[in-house]
């Protein structure tokens, strides 16, 4: 009787795992995933294999369009060129420019670093409007022309109207062109470039720009401008930023 409840255990056993296992390959069948077989022998073996990569599957595809920067018509900044004229003075009561020897070289050299600022005039002269920051990076010293170049990046600053960056050849011996790389303030969104006169290095400069991308510049930062030479100076009004000889919250 042992023996006999014993068999029939083992046979309700048997039948319980055969049961199970056929109903988790069942469940299992219908989730399968379609993947691609390295050895495609594996198919002919395998029947649900076969019909797994039987299978045709779509992938949509996008397209898309890429704005060309050379097409002016889908910019929406103004391509009117204005033209701004300042002068920057080095009044030798910054302590600007400094400089930093890095190269270690009893000349100038590659890598040596000159950090300046200094003040800022309308191109009349009759105005204080802010001052520059920025610094220079000798690139070769140029003893035939008794100068040298530098790669600067700095700003001119015009208090609550904001700044302009920029950045290109700064050259001690001749008239050079830099890029208007943006700004802040009525400046937001300026492009364009600036030609630099050395009138007296590094004491004198005088800057044209032309600016484009921005609404019309306001009238105190605009007017005649005194023609660059190295005798030019400020008013004396606008040097002791006078009332009316200085814009409002000017840069100092």
């Amino acid at each position: 009787m042992a023996c006999s409840s014993a068999a029939a255990l083992r046979t309700i056993s048997s039948a319980s795992v055969k049961l199970a296992n056929s109903t988790s390959l069942t469940k299992s069948s219908s989730i399968l995933v379609p993947f691609k077989l390295n050895n495609p022998s594996l198919i002919t073996q395998c029947p649900r294999l076969q019909a797994a990569t039987s299978c045709n599957f779509t992938v949509p595809k996008r397209s898309f369009t890429c704005r060309s920067q050379a097409n002016s018509s889908d910019d929406p900044r103004p391509t009117k060129v204005q033209e701004l004229h300042v002068y920057e003075i080095n009044e030798r009561d910054r302590g600007s420019p400094a400089y930093l020897r890095l190269s270690q070289k009893p000349v100038n050299s590659l890598g040596d670093l000159v950090p300046f600022s200094n003040k800022l005039y309308t191109g009349d002269l009759q105005k204080r409007v802010g001052i520059t920051a920025g610094i220079c990076i000798l690139i070769e010293n140029k003893p035939e022309k008794k100068g040298d170049r530098y790669e600067a990046t700095y700003s001119f600053y015009f208090g609550d109207y904001g700044h302009i960056a920029v950045q290109g050849p700064y050259l001690t011996y001749e008239d050079t062109y830099l890029a208007v790389t943006g700004g802040s303030g009525i400046f937001e969104g300026v492009y364009g470039q600036v030609k630099l006169q050395q009138l007296v290095f590094p004491f004198k400069l005088f800057y044209t720009f032309y600016l484009k991308g921005i609404k019309d510049l306001p009238e105190v930062l605009l007017g005649k401008p005194v023609d660059p030479h190295p005798g030019v100076e400020p008013s004396p009004a606008a040097k002791a930023c006078e009332p009316g000889a200085a814009i409002d919250n000017f840069t100092n």
